[in-house]
């Protein structure tokens, strides 16, 4: 027989991309307060997150490189090159 009570609440939660409303659904023991309505028709636990795959710089190919951001790591390294060994 099982022990009740030992495992984590594992469900279907809807996770929200709060920098542009994308969301989607899995399951997830991440705890939640709020929920939101489906279009199926279904209430679920929402997970709100700042950034996602489909906001992230480096997944939507908008990352700046650092070596280009205006000689700022040329001036870096010229300013401090006396303390290298």
């Amino acid at each position: 027989m099982p022990k009740q009570g030992i495992h984590p609440n594992y469900r279907d939660v809807v996770f929200l991309d709060q920098s542009n409303g994308f969301q989607f659904v899995t399951r997830s023991c991440a705890p939640t307060k709020d929920t939101v309505k489906l279009d199926d028709g279904r209430e679920l636990p929402l997970f709100k997150l700042e950034t996602s795959s489909e906001s992230h710089a480096f997944y939507t190919g908008t990352q700046k490189s650092v070596d280009n951001l205006g000689g700022r790591v040329e001036k870096f390294r010229n300013k401090f090159a006396q303390f290298r060994k």
